[in-house]
């Protein structure tokens, strides 16, 4: 990993998570609760997150097959840029669990962290290209003000070099995490490491 940014309560560290419900005991789980937490993610029988959405199997199943679909679909826009969008709106949004995760998944793929360092900072002006900056102000303008977005904002996008396919994408990217992070921030709350 990178140096570790420390910044407005966001981190780049690796972060657990505390259900405030409770969540799924694996040993009385169902042969479908057991079936979907195999399908949705490497941990997710560790993950209090996992564990409380395997309640209702259905729709985690769903929750997961949207997720995959959006952050790891083949073509588009870039991986490293799917995890920036996300990691600015967890930013906005005040997700310090996804803002941490999906920064990490920036750094990973990009090999690099100056534009995390700068959205933990202040998301209003980050951005180490004018296609980041253009990403992250519309990541924050499709989080903030939904309905206020038009055809404008998406010629901004494209005279950046996304095509309409890449322009999807960043759309999907930036609602599941408009979603995602209102979820986690309901259900429970990031644990930070030891110092």
């Amino acid at each position: 990993m990178s140096d570790v940014i420390r910044d407005n309560g966001f981190t780049n560290q690796v972060l657990g998570w505390k259900a405030w419900l409770p969540t799924v005991d694996l040993a009385s789980a169902s042969a479908e609760q057991l079936a979907v937490l195999e399908e949705s993610h490497p941990q997710a029988k560790t993950s209090d997150y996992y564990l409380t959405l395997a309640h209702h199997p259905g729709i985690l199943r769903q929750r997961s097959q949207a997720f995959n679909a959006i952050m790891y679909a083949p073509g588009g826009l870039s991986r490293a840029e799917r995890e920036l969008a996300s990691t600015v709106v967890s930013r906005i949004n005040r997700c310090v669990y996804c803002a941490s995760v999906h920064a990490q998944r920036f750094e990973q793929l990009a090999k690099r962290n100056d534009v995390i360092r700068e959205i933990f900072a202040d998301p209003a002006t980050a951005g180490t290209t004018e296609r980041e900056k253009a990403i992250v102000q519309f990541s924050i303008e499709l989080t903030l003000e939904p309905a206020s977005l038009n055809a404008g904002h998406i010629q901004a996008l494209r005279e950046h070099g996304l095509d309409d396919g890449q322009v999807l994408d960043l759309i999907h990217a930036i609602s599941i995490f408009a979603w995602a992070n209102r979820l986690m921030l309901n259900l429970g709350e990031p644990v930070f490491p030891q110092a």
